[in-house]
């Protein structure tokens, strides 16, 4: 089958190589039933290629966290507007809410209209986080009266719902522009935006130290701003780069680095007391770092210009084609003797461009969610509660505020390795993404069982495992989903099965977790709050076992999906390699 896949392959290289540019462009739209604007070669070189699409949403990512950064501003909120803690806590489900259903956005998206115009999502994700945020800062500093809690929870909802524009337009193009590296790819933005809680409490700490009112009007105007300026610059470019694999190397080096100075940064704020002058070095270091992209689009585009020369040019001017669409065995032509294992793969027909209701007829699509569910809302019931967990530990607030920090840092960890390590070995080895799915979700539960023992040190090692193998659900999700179902309808679906986050995260965290802990405070205090081991031992027994249930979906998604890896996914890669 490998060799059958390939050799159609280099039919369809071979047959118009030697066909005029335009006519080849022509054959290419009229044998695809698509359209594609040829571009002057000039463009190849200019300031809006892939490469820059890449530094600009990487740019947007990190501002457009402000969903993370609810503790710094939540104290000034509850005690603005009168609310108790559960009051608190209903603003908060809103957040979680609005970050995690991203439904509109990917349908949006999705839309033929807008697909390769992602500037209008952005502008939707825009505009929700201005209202949002502004009219939010407005009750809180007190320039208007207070709202109703339904209006403040309506006001935080829009606020966090941008986030997934944002996401969405940027995760997409980026799997458009580089749908062989597609696992890096969206490690990368999904690490950035990983990153962007703590970076925004950087610009808090350094610029707006002890008033949180005017954070809040900073995260309805900096996501905007930087968005307007950079969006336009966001754009689809299906054009395959020179050395693409060493220029997202160096975008994941500039990610790392970034990563380890903000875990520099976060523990030596927790040990020593900053000034307001090393803030500001801390904070100029960092801005620098964020800004180096910048030599990596202009490097990548001068080796661009003189490798793409205008023989070459011509030579590959039948390989414009959209990425999306894998080689099926339903389209080999008659007799091309392939082996029996084609008319199973016929029949599944993964890789087409399955819309929403399609994809959601098959058994894949709800395995991948059932998995997400036990892996996402595990995760995000941990650290939801990591605060109480530490206090019934006995662990002082600083350590358990440094642990809130450091949490950002492995779910970058997570989002950006799993990306790229899963890139390497479908590449290289041809292993099947849902396989690592599995292996993560196996070593969330070690993380979960570890927290469960209480023992010292406990914590902080098991929200290690679980902070990284919550972030690289984020990052291999979508990347299955782009593979199983195609690109067309890619932003729906995939922001459809993150809807497991929130479900499964209620039913952990408010249906175990918060029920366990208020029933073993009764029984030890009669008050509502619980101190040992006790609190949330059974909890996290209960969430291990969770994950490993999750574990056993993902590997039969794995055993269900393997062959088709095999035989299209990874001939389809190194087809793209050889041409």
């Amino acid at each position: 089958m490998r060799v059958s896949c390939y050799s159609v392959c280099q039919n369809k290289q071979t047959q118009s190589c030697h066909v005029k540019k335009e006519d080849a462009i022509r054959n290419a739209e009229a044998s695809r039933g698509e359209s594609y604007n040829a571009m002057p070669i000039a463009t190849a070189t200019s300031g809006r290629s892939k490469w820059a699409a890449m530094a600009a949403s990487t740019w947007i990512q990190c501002s457009t966290g402000g969903s993370y950064c609810f503790g710094v501003y939540s104290p000034e909120l509850k005690a603005s507007q009168g609310y108790d803690q559960s009051t608190l806590d209903s603003v908060a489900f809103f957040k979680n809410i609005g970050a995690n259903i991203g439904v509109l956005s990917g349908l949006l998206i999705s839309s033929p209209s807008v697909h390769e115009r992602p500037w209008i999502v952005h502008l939707a994700g825009a505009a929700q986080c201005f209202v949002g945020y502004f009219f939010m800062w407005l009750s809180v500093a007190g320039y208007v009266a207070r709202p109703p809690l339904a209006l403040m929870c309506f006001y935080m909802l829009l606020a966090s719902h941008a986030q997934t524009f944002f996401n969405t337009a940027n995760v997409v193009t980026a799997v458009e522009n580089f749908p062989g590296s597609r696992g890096t790819a969206i490690g990368i933005m999904k690490g950035f935006l990983g990153l962007s809680g703590a970076i925004l409490i950087q610009i808090y700490q350094t610029m707006f130290n002890e008033n949180p009112t005017s954070f809040i009007l900073i995260l309805a105007l900096l996501p905007n701003i930087l968005t307007l300026l950079l969006m336009p610059i966001v754009k689809v470019d299906h054009r395959k780069s020179v050395c693409e694999k060493k220029f997202l190397d160096a975008f994941s080096l500039i990610a790392m680095i970034v990563a380890g100075y903000l875990m520099l940064v976060i523990i030596g704020e927790s040990i020593l007391r900053m000034g307001s002058v090393a803030q500001i070095v801390i904070f100029t270091v960092l801005m620098m770092m964020l800004l180096s992209p910048t030599a990596v689009v202009m490097k990548a585009q001068m080796t661009e210009a003189k490798m793409l020369d205008a023989d070459f040019l011509h030579e590959r001017a039948t390989l414009i084609v959209k990425h999306d669409d894998p080689i099926l065995p339903n389209r080999l032509p008659s007799g091309s003797g392939h082996d029996p294992l084609d008319q199973d793969l016929i029949l599944l027909q993964r890789g087409d461009n399955f819309n929403l209701t399609q994809s959601m007829s098959t058994c894949d699509f709800w395995l991948l969610f059932i998995a997400m569910a036990c892996g996402m809302g595990s995760g995000l019931a941990t650290v939801d509660n990591i605060s109480q967990i530490g206090g019934a530990l006995g662990y002082m607030a600083t350590e358990t505020s440094t642990l809130v920090s450091l949490w950002s840092i492995w779910n970058f960890l997570g989002r950006f390795g799993s990306g790229y390590i899963s890139d390497y070995f479908l590449h290289n080895k041809g292993w099947p993404r849902p396989l690592f799915i599995s292996l993560t979700l196996m070593l969330m539960s070690a993380g979960h069982a570890l927290i469960s023992t209480g023992l010292p040190g406990s914590l902080y090692m098991g929200s290690v495992l679980v902070g990284i193998c919550y972030g690289s659900q984020w990052a291999l999700m979508p990347s299955i989903t782009s593979e199983l179902f195609g690109l067309r309808h890619f932003g729906t679906i995939f922001n459809t099965i993150a809807i497991a986050s929130p479900v499964g995260s209620y039913i952990l965290s408010v249906r175990v977790v918060g029920y366990i802990y208020d029933m073993e405070a009764s029984k030890s205090s009669g008050a509502h709050e619980c101190l040992g081991q006790h609190c949330f031992m059974l909890s996290f027994m209960i969430m291990a076992l969770v994950t490993i249930l999750g574990s056993i979906v993902a590997l039969i998604l794995f055993y269900r999906t393997r062959r088709f890896y095999e035989q299209v996914v990874y001939v389809k890669l190194h087809s793209s390699l050889v041409q």
